[in-house]
C-alpha cells in the first residue's frame, strides 16, 4: 500500500487532511464486531481518495447525523440526535472520492458548567481524574461505514481527534463509553483502558462500559510509530496508521487556526 499526504489547503477550503490510498484488491481489514454484509462494496479502485474536515456546516453536520443514526440503527441502538452546532464539542467527518461521508465522530471538551455526556453514568469515575488534576475531554458519535475496511480512516479520523483537545487545550486524557463487545478491539488498537464498569447508558438503550486513553501514552505512540506503516504488519496496534509527526504538527497548526 503506498500513501500519498496532501495537508495543504485545497482551492475551495481547508482541509484538516487528505490521503491517497493506492488499494489492493483486498483491503486490511478493520472490524467494530460488525459482520460484512452481502452488499460489501468492492473497493478495486487504484487511487482512492479520503479526506478529513471539520463538520461546520449544516450539510455536513446532517451527512455525519445520518451515518450515524444508520450504523446505531443497524446495531439495535436507540436512535441518536441530531448532531447540532454544540459549544465545546466538534464532530469530524471522513469522505471518499464521491464525498460521500463513510466516517464521523466527535470530540467534547470537559467545562464545570456543562461536564460530559459521560458524567450521566459515570460521574464518580470522572470525578476521581478531575480531583488529580486531569483535563479531560470525550469521544462519541463514532460511526464507520462498514463497507470501507482501511484502517487509514478509523486512524486519521482518531488522530486528528486526539490532536484537537490535547494540542489546543491541553487536555490529558480522552474517555469513551463503548459497547463491552468493543472494549478489546479500543485496547489492542489504541491502548485505552477500562476505568469504568458496564451500566445500561439511556442515549442508546444498550450496555456500555467507560475507557480511557492517557494521552501521554497516545503521543508516545505516535511519535515512535506515526507514518511507518511498513511496520503495521508485525504492531498490533493503529498507530503505524496515524499521520508522522511532521504531518501531525501541519494539521494542528491548521485546527489553531480553524479553532
Amino acid at each position: 500500500m503506498t500513501t500519498v499526504y496532501d495537508v495543504g489547503v485545497d482551492s475551495d477550503e481547508q482541509i484538516l487532511a487528505s490521503f491517497i490510498d493506492d488499494i489492493p484488491r483486498t483491503l486490511a481489514p478493520i472490524s467494530l464486531q460488525i459482520p460484512e454484509s452481502e452488499d460489501t462494496q468492492d473497493l478495486d479502485s487504484q487511487n482512492h481518495e479520503f479526506r478529513i474536515r471539520l463538520a461546520n456546516t449544516q450539510e455536513r453536520r446532517e451527512s455525519a447525523s445520518i451515518l450515524i443514526n444508520k450504523m446505531y440503527s443497524w446495531r439495535g441502538y436507540g436512535k441518536s440526535t441530531q448532531i447540532e452546532n454544540e459549544p465545546n464539542r466538534i464532530t469530524l467527518i471522513a469522505s471518499d472520492n464521491d464525498k460521500e461521508v463513510i466516517g464521523t465522530i466527535s470530540v467534547g471538551l470537559d467545562s464545570p458548567s456543562l461536564g460530559l455526556f459521560a458524567d450521566d453514568m459515570y460521574h464518580e469515575e470522572l470525578e476521581t481524574l478531575r480531583q488529580q488534576g486531569r483535563k479531560l475531554c470525550e469521544y462519541n458519535r463514532l460511526a464507520m461505514d462498514p463497507r470501507i475496511k482501511n484502517k487509514r480512516v478509523l486512524a486519521s479520523l482518531f488522530h486528528i481527534a486526539f490532536l484537537y483537545p490535547w494540542g489546543i487545550f491541553g487536555c490529558t486524557d480522552g474517555v469513551l463509553e463503548v459497547n463491552p463487545r468493543h472494549v478489546r478491539f479500543y485496547e489492542r488498537l489504541l491502548g485505552f483502558k477500562q476505568i469504568g464498569p458496564e451500566r445500561i447508558c439511556p442515549r442508546v438503550n444498550a450496555p456500555s462500559i467507560l475507557l480511557r486513553s492517557d494521552f501521554s501514552y497516545a503521543n508516545d505512540q505516535i511519535e515512535k510509530l506515526g507514518g511507518l506503516m511498513h511496520l503495521a504488519d508485525g504492531e498490533k496496534s493503529l498507530y503505524p496508521y496515524f499521520f508522522n509527526p511532521k504531518d501531525a504538527m501541519g494539521i494542528l497548526g491548521r485546527l489553531k487556526v480553524m479553532a
